[in-house]
């Protein structure tokens, strides 16, 4: 837990206090600095415009002012979201440069970009388009509150986040390939607590940052677990091909399908294969449930044994039905319901305008690497010219106010 979390308000696991993004954090950070730096002084709170519209005000916590620059630093409050960086220090210095204009740059604990595909050129610091424009404005509008030209000004203005490479590794910035700390986020300014929005937008970074540096083929996975044993029967791919889905199923192929990918792997275990098979792109664990009625009629249409089927009509979980179809020595149910959850994909991502993409399912056993069914798709028409769409950042960055559409509380989707 950063350092400085017992300065904020403790996170309430069933409260929906909002909080505010490490953007917005380092915006605040930055316009109090400058404000200091041209002023000889720093005010007590400063005031940032938010990219979702609104006012924040914030309180410096740490400062530090020389004749060179002026150092500031908020402390990250998440409200009621289980986010890693409640607490974190988000730093900002900023000092004079001799050409007019706003240089922006991360320091230490701010990550670097090493892959191509998030959105940000490769060797730039981790701060999303939206954050970067937020801090450009309140900077901007700090000179002028300082009674200083913006047209004339010069500064260099660098965010630094002192714990933010060990939070690093709590985050799947490694995966994106983002190295050396965290990323400055924030498309709308404030955290929801338990926004799926973020949680979605995550999955789809990891999916476009996979495609962009392995079109080839990428392997969605539904969880840790499923991932190490796709890497087990597929070793020849590297680690950025694959991607942990979790719930985002839907999203993750449709990922694949904007971004040019020509194979997609899914490898789950029986709960998500299940649901799949029933059509959820979105498999909540609170939310769409086994239907063991439709797992009865899955075991009729395969000339399954009476006993069998009216045993699975009483089933509890997705890993009770497959410990029966064992039990009876009938996989074929099983191998059905892989086969179902095919043909839902590919009805999916043929929606999204792609009917060309080689699709394939695995399920793979709880506790081991065994794998008890696969299916694939192959289709009968390859293109070699598929029209790729822009990164998600950059669309979430055209239309910031509107990126929250159709969220829901992650404890539904979860069960927590």
């Amino acid at each position: 837990m950063p350092s400085h979390s017992h300065l904020v308000p403790p996170r309430d696991r069933k409260g929906n206090r909002t909080g505010f993004t490490t953007g917005s954090n380092a915006t605040a950070a930055a316009k109090a600095a400058t404000i200091a730096l041209l002023t000889g002084e720093f005010p007590a709170a400063v005031s940032i415009t938010l990219p979702i519209g609104g006012h924040a005000a914030m309180t410096p916590l740490e400062t530090e002012l020389t004749d060179d620059y002026a150092y500031c630093c908020m402390v990250k409050d998440a409200g009621d979201d289980p986010d890693v960086t409640h607490g974190a220090l988000i730093c900002a210095k900023v000092s004079r440069k001799d050409l007019a204009g706003i240089d922006l740059d991360g320091g230490i604990g701010v990550g670097r970009v090493t892959l191509p595909g998030i959105g940000l050129p490769v060797g730039d610091p981790a701060i999303n388009p939206v954050p970067r424009q937020q801090i450009r404005e309140n900077v901007t509008a700090a000179i002028s509150e300082s009674g200083a030209d913006p047209e004339t000004t010069g500064l260099h203005v660098e965010i630094s986040v002192p714990e933010g490479e060990e939070i690093s590794r709590k985050t799947l910035n490694s995966r994106l390939g983002i190295m050396g700390g965290i990323s400055i986020l924030g498309t709308t300014g404030k955290v929801f607590a338990y926004s799926t929005a973020s949680w979605r937008a995550s999955v789809i970074q990891a999916v476009e940052v996979a495609a962009h540096n392995h079109p080839d083929a990428i392997v969605l996975t539904t969880g840790g677990r499923s991932e190490r044993y796709g890497m087990h029967h597929l070793p020849e791919l590297p680690d950025v091909a694959f991607v942990q889905l979790s719930v985002f199923t839907g999203a993750g192929f449709e990922t694949c399908a904007r971004m040019g990918v020509k194979r997609a792997v899914f490898v789950g275990m029986m709960g998500k294969m299940i649901k799949t098979a029933q059509g959820h792109m979105q498999t909540h664990v609170a939310g769409n449930q086994v239907d063991f009625e439709f797992l009865a009629e899955v075991c009729k249409s395969v000339d399954a044994d009476e006993r069998l089927i009216e045993a699975v009509r009483g089933g509890n979980t997705g890993r009770h039905f497959l410990e029966l179809c064992q039990s009876q020595g009938d996989m074929r149910p099983v191998h059905k319901v892989t086969e179902m959850a095919l043909e839902q994909l590919v009805a999916f991502v043929a929606k999204h305008g792609r009917d060309d993409m080689v699709i394939e399912t695995i399920l793979v056993d709880f506790n081991t690497p065994e794998i008890f069914a696969r299916s694939l798709h192959t289709p009968e028409n390859n293109s070699d010219t598929i029209e790729i769409d822009a990164p998600l950042m950059d669309r979430l960055a055209a239309d910031p106010e509107n990126s929250y559409d159709g969220d829901e509380d992650g404890r539904y989707i979860t069960g927590e």
